[in-house]
């Protein structure tokens, strides 16, 4: 009989898994990274306790195109500067990416707010654009000019703030009390240029990053990079702590009450 595709795994086919995934090259990026000062009351506001706003209301909008063995990747983040219990990191409110495999493990895994989008990394000589959209919409938009190069910094230990969660059947709330986890990377530059130029956000109804205006410019990069990640739960967090900022994760909240009529296939 032929192979059933959608039968078990052997133990052996497995462990291959885990041994290949554990051995990945260092995989670069290109991208831009724009980080401003916001209104301090609305950073407080996207932040689920027990996260707490940082000394400063920064945002950080990342936008990179990723040399991916295989295909090329787009990959964005915005995430706005937060604390928890004395580590300084940030919380990302919408990462858009370009295929649906890199969505998985991030969302499953770690509990990363990945959604399929568009990502747009553009430079014509010293002129650069970078941009996430969703639903024709380009909600984040960097445009400048490379004037320079930077000192390329040296490794650097960075955290992300995820909930993972997993919305009850019944439409109650959660089934297990959500988690916060602690997402650690390893990051390595290898390039790095100064810009000069602006962040546009665009009002969207889906990815409300408008609310989080530039007041103050910090600073735009272009750079190469790549990361390593790890992760580990840090606490539970209680149901009704998280359930008033599960809008976040949705375009439209409602869905997590979607189902097949009774008695559907």
């Amino acid at each position: 009989m032929a192979r059933i595709r959608y039968g078990a795994r052997t133990e052996a086919e497995i462990a291959a898994a885990r041994t290949a995934s554990s051995k990945l090259p260092d995989i670069w990026s290109t991208g831009v990274v724009a980080v401003w000062e916001s209104d301090p009351d609305a950073v407080a506001a996207v932040l689920p306790p027990p996260l707490k706003p940082s000394g400063r209301p920064l945002v950080r909008a990342t936008i990179s195109k990723v040399d991916l063995p295989g295909y090329p990747l787009g990959a964005g983040s915005v995430a706005v500067a937060a604390t928890h219990h004395g580590v300084d990191g940030w919380y990302p409110l919408v990462m858009p990416m370009t295929h649906e495999r890199a969505l998985t493990g991030g969302r499953e895994v770690f509990g990363e707010p990945k959604k399929l989008g568009e990502v747009t990394v553009e430079r014509d000589g010293p002129v650069v654009r970078a941009a996430l959209a969703r639903h024709g919409i380009a909600f984040v938009e960097v445009r400048g000019a490379v004037n320079g190069p930077l000192p390329v910094p040296g490794p650097a230990r960075k955290t992300d703030f995820y909930f993972k969660f997993l919305p009850a059947v019944d439409g109650s709330g959660f089934d297990i009390d959500p988690v916060l986890v602690h997402c650690v990377r390893n990051e390595k530059v290898r390039k790095l240029e100064q810009v000069t130029g602006d962040v546009v956000l665009r009002e969207s109804m889906y990815d409300p990053v408008a609310d989080l205006p530039v007041r103050t410019l910090v600073e735009i990069t272009l750079g190469e990079k790549t990361t390593d990640q790890q992760g580990r739960v840090v606490e539970r967090v209680g149901a009704e702590a998280l359930l008033p900022y599960i809008h976040q994760r949705y375009d439209d909240p409602r869905q997590i009450l979607d189902g097949p009529p009774e008695g559907s296939a």
